[in-house]
């Protein structure tokens, strides 16, 4: 089985990774920097279900499903994620404090077989870049309150 690991540390207290991991508003503005889906649906409410909706690719709808199957505020989000056609994978957030700011790890496991290892492959590429330059902007870009200041240039893609 292949998997997705990622921890990246953040300057900035928990409650605000967890606002700019978790807030509709603010997801796009991270996601960008990959394929940058929007949510809809999205709720930290175990058993929600709810869509990242991207542009299509070739051979890709552009729409992952997923359930909501753990959320403890601001520390862990855990939901499945099933791409059409598709096997169920996981994805967890875990965050949690580190000097003086935020470690924020990353899993999506479950992924099988030879498509399996070459997705995870690929995914993970773009989650380092999501992680690494989107969800830092968008936190540097947070005021003291979790909204974003006044003057942003942060944009999210139409997908």
């Amino acid at each position: 089985m292949s998997a997705i690991h990622i921890v990246k540390d953040y300057p900035h207290p928990p409650e605000m990774v967890w606002r700019a991991v978790t807030d509709p508003a603010l997801i796009p503005l991270w996601t960008v920097t990959g394929a940058g889906a929007r949510t809809e649906g999205f709720a930290t409410v175990v058993g929600t279900e709810f869509k990242f909706v991207a542009k299509p690719r070739p051979g890709w709808s552009g729409v992952v499903e997923c359930v909501v199957l753990e959320a403890q505020a601001p520390s862990l989000l855990r939901y499945s994620w099933a791409d059409p056609g598709g096997e169920v994978t996981e994805v967890a957030y875990r965050i949690e404090p580190h000097a003086g700011g935020t470690r924020f790890t990353y899993d999506h496991t479950g992924f099988t077989g030879v498509g399996g290892f070459f997705l995870a492959k690929l995914l993970g590429r773009v989650r380092r870049t999501m992680l690494g330059k989107g969800l830092t902007a968008v936190l540097d870009d947070l005021d003291d309150h979790g909204a974003l200041c006044s003057g942003s240039t942060l944009t999210a893609k139409q997908p």
